[in-house]
């Protein structure tokens, strides 16, 4: 570390966290690269050779520091008491802005990460990232499903977020007017099906059964 370091006693995940915003910022100018792992060592007060040692893994290390900023950015905006008074469509709609909040003026940087994350190479944990991610936002929404929904659930708002990115990353309407648009959109294509599922699948003895609907087709009632 240099002198008077605000991080002589970080551990190295510690430092990855402190030193991700900076690296992001430097990641529009120099990609998400050594270079820019310098410039946000210098810009934070730490030793070069002790911030490239925060992110061994290289590039996808330092996108996954800045989607955990990402990650608590978002829940610092969102508490609990804040989140509680809202109905789950609106919780959702709201988890996805704040997440964009938190990356607004850094378009350039997202871009270059999600090239990155879309290469052969990334996308294992690129996947992870985009699941830990969505699994978040439904816990704080006050999800607490075990069944498949648990999964359901996380694989659409993770497409709906992945998307979402890819209309915010280019849009250059007056306060993101379009991505937020979009979003609307996504969100209450979701809710149609949602209720059009729990139409379906309600009560016990009307749930939908696909061996008692082929028997039906066979052997209509008469």
């Amino acid at each position: 570390m240099t002198d008077n370091s605000p991080a002589d006693d970080f551990t190295l995940d510690e430092l990855a966290l402190l030193l991700a915003p900076a690296v992001a910022d430097a990641a529009a100018f120099d990609g998400w690269s050594e270079a820019a792992i310098e410039t946000a060592a210098d810009a934070c007060k730490v030793d070069r050779d002790v911030a490239r040692l925060a992110f061994p893994g290289g590039a996808m290390d330092m996108i996954a520091a800045w989607i955990a900023t990402i990650d608590a950015s978002m829940e610092a905006a969102l508490p609990p008491e804040k989140l509680g008074k809202m109905k789950v469509r609106e919780k959702i709609a709201a988890l996805v802005l704040a997440r964009l909040d938190a990356i607004a003026g850094k378009e350039e940087s997202l871009r270059r990460a999600m090239a990155i994350m879309a290469m052969p190479q990334s996308a294992l944990r690129a996947t992870r990232l985009g699941w830990n991610s969505a699994d978040r936002m439904w816990r704080m929404a006050g999800d607490t499903a075990t069944d498949y929904n648990h999964y359901t659930k996380r694989a659409i708002l993770g497409s709906i977020y992945a998307a979402t990115l890819a209309v915010f990353v280019n849009d250059e309407s007056e306060g993101k007017a379009d991505t937020r648009a979009f979003l609307d959109r996504r969100i209450e294509g979701v809710m149609r099906f949602e209720k059009a599922k729990a139409r379906l699948l309600k009560g016990d003895d009307e749930r939908f059964s696909p061996a008692r609907f082929l028997g039906r087709l066979r052997y209509p009632a008469k």
